[in-house]
């Protein structure tokens, strides 16, 4: 843990967050400046800075979730596909390893977070 990482305080409950999934490897949860209805982020419990950082078996099972994640949205959300987005080095606004899933819908939809996290439970 890097004292001063907002994923790690996230991650030992020091910062509250809008939490779809957890598992012993990784997070999910809403992101703060919702892109599009559903946009979240996963990230590891572990701190890893960029995708170089991370061992192959890690990689699988982020994508694993994100897959599991995609379905859920599509029978939760309605969404009609769904971006992968993950920044490395410049760009990169957290120094802390994080993948964006952002739901793409053809009719816009507006929801509120509660609303979205009602809807994902």
């Amino acid at each position: 843990m890097k004292d001063n990482c907002i994923f790690c305080k996230i991650i030992n409950n020091e910062i509250p967050c809008n939490k779809i999934y957890e598992d012993d490897k990784v997070l999910v949860f809403l992101d703060l400046n919702q892109d599009c209805v559903g946009h979240s982020l996963i990230i590891p419990k572990e701190h890893f800075v960029t995708l170089e950082d991370l061992d192959n078996e890690l990689i699988n099972h982020i994508m694993m979730v994100a897959v599991k994640m995609s379905k859920l949205f599509k029978e939760r959300l309605g969404n009609d596909g769904l971006t992968l987005l993950q920044n490395n080095g410049l760009g990169q606004e957290v120094k802390h390893y994080h993948l964006h899933l952002l739901p793409k819908y053809e009719n816009k939809v507006n929801l509120t977070v509660d609303e979205i996290l009602d809807k994902l439970k």
